[in-house]
C-alpha cells in the first residue's frame, strides 16, 4: 500500500512586531499599527498519512519570516522570502493579525499573530502551510 504525504506545518513562534510609531502600548495596538512583522519559528508539527492513518511528528526547526508594508486597514502586506517578495492578504480580526499567502499552484500559507506576550515581550504566533505532495522532499515544505 502506498504511503501519502499531506503536509500541514504548524509552528510555535516568538514574534517581534515593529510598529510605525513607538506609541503603541498594548499587544492589540502593536498589531493594529504594525508595519513590519518578523517571525522566528523553532518548532513544527508535520502530519503524514500511511494507509489512511495520520502519523504526526514534532520537530525542532528554524524558519524566519518577514512581513513588510503591513497595512491592516487596506488588507495588504508583502512577505519577503527566499524567492523574493510577494504580495499577500492581511486581516486584523479582533485582536489577532492574519497574514495569508495563496499560491497560483494551490498551496496556502497562513501566519497568525496573537496579542499574547511572552516573557521576553514578544508576541506568540503560528504558521501553517496547507499543501499536498505524494513524497517527502528534504529541504522542502513536504518535509521541513
Amino acid at each position: 500500500m502506498a504511503s501519502r504525504t499531506g503536509t500541514t506545518i504548524s509552528t510555535a513562534s516568538l514574534v517581534l512586531v515593529i510598529t510605525a510609531s513607538s506609541n503603541a502600548q498594548s499587544p492589540r495596538e502593536q498589531l493594529a499599527k504594525a508595519s513590519i512583522v518578523d517571525c522566528t519559528f523553532t518548532v513544527n508539527a508535520v502530519a503524514t498519512w500511511s494507509n489512511g492513518a495520520p502519523q504526526p511528528q514534532i520537530k525542532t526547526s528554524h524558519l524566519d519570516l518577514r512581513f513588510e508594508s503591513v497595512n491592516p486597514d487596506e488588507g495588504t502586506a508583502r512577505v519577503v522570502g527566499i524567492f523574493g517578495p510577494a504580495d499577500i492578504i492581511v486581516r486584523l480580526s479582533g485582536d489577532t493579525l492574519h497574514l495569508l499567502q495563496a499560491f497560483r499552484e494551490g498551496p496556502l500559507y497562513a501566519t497568525t499573530v496573537f496579542p499574547k506576550e511572552t516573557r521576553a515581550g514578544r508576541l506568540q504566533a503560528v504558521h501553517t502551510r496547507h499543501e499536498f505532495t505524494e513524497v517527502s522532499l528534504p529541504g522542502f515544505t513536504s518535509s521541513p
